[in-house]
């Protein structure tokens, strides 16, 4: 719930999101749930503050499939990264390992549909599941 917040925040933090296609097309036992979270995230989609973009399934593998990857910018201009995966996270702050993972969301963010279309995509999605 605190997380929700954020963009409420002020300043309001710039946020840049690169979201699978397979997260968006998953199937959950609460249908009605889900549809909710999906609108929501589409709305958020909107805000100025907001950068979201959808890699789709014809992008295939890539080497992020397995968790995530944030990359956090401080006021002072350093960053970090924090990789998370399945029953493991790390904290990176060797400025040239998080260089590293910058530029692997810039490959991972070139291919990925743009901001609008993403928005679009995934209102698609919901309206294909029937609800």
């Amino acid at each position: 719930m605190g997380r929700q917040q954020l963009p409420h925040r002020s300043p309001t933090p710039s946020v840049r999101i690169i979201m699978d296609e397979y997260a968006l097309r998953r199937p959950v036992a609460d249908s009605k749930a889900w549809d909710e979270q999906q609108a929501h995230l589409a709305d958020m989609s909107e805000a100025a503050s907001v950068a979201l973009q959808v890699l789709p399934f014809a992008v295939g593998a890539h080497h992020l499939m397995d968790g995530s990857l944030t990359l956090l910018w401080q006021d002072d201009v350093s960053a970090v990264a924090y990789t998370q995966g399945d029953g493991c996270a790390e904290l990176i702050e060797d400025a040239a390992a998080v260089t590293r993972y910058r530029l692997s969301y810039d490959r991972h963010r070139n291919p990925a549909l743009p901001p609008s279309e993403s928005t679009a995509f995934i209102r698609g999605v919901l309206g294909s599941t029937g609800s």
